[in-house]
């Protein structure tokens, strides 16, 4: 029994495309011999796929997350991007410490951040995408 972690980009037409799990870690971590020129300046669904193995088989989906993935002008990750993605999801928790001075203020940065988040980076799911990645892992026909 083991996990694998599978990577699928999501076309415009909706069609289910895997990505290698290798190549996806070696574009977010800025290979300088790794790109994707086919997706330069684009933004690109992608989906993040926790699967259970058993005898290198899938046997149960654990999770699946979706996010955006954006490419710069060469083909690779978009770094100010990602970094701006990192700091909206560092920012979206409740703040902890809140000045008591001023009791008309609302403190709402992490509304507003979580906002800017789901416009961004964040989309959803659709049932048919999702039938689509459970064929995608099952090898159903």
């Amino acid at each position: 029994m083991g996990t694998a972690i599978w990577i699928f980009l999501v076309e415009d037409d909706d069609t289910i495309k895997r990505l290698p799990l290798a190549r996806y870690l070696r574009l977010t971590e800025r290979d300088p011999k790794e790109r994707m020129p086919e997706y330069a300046n684009m933004r690109v669904r992608c989906v993040e796929a926790g699967v259970e193995l058993e005898q290198r088989k899938p046997v149960e989906i654990l999770r699946l997350l979706y996010f955006n993935l954006v490419f710069d002008s060469e083909g690779r990750i978009d770094v100010l991007e990602q970094d701006k993605e990192r700091r909206l999801r560092a920012n979206i928790g409740i703040p902890i410490l809140i000045d008591k001075r001023t009791d008309n203020v609302i403190e709402a940065r992490h509304i507003f951040a979580k906002k800017r988040l789901y416009n961004g980076y964040v989309w959803e799911l659709t049932q048919e995408m999702e039938s689509a990645i459970v064929k995608a892992i099952f090898g159903l026909s």
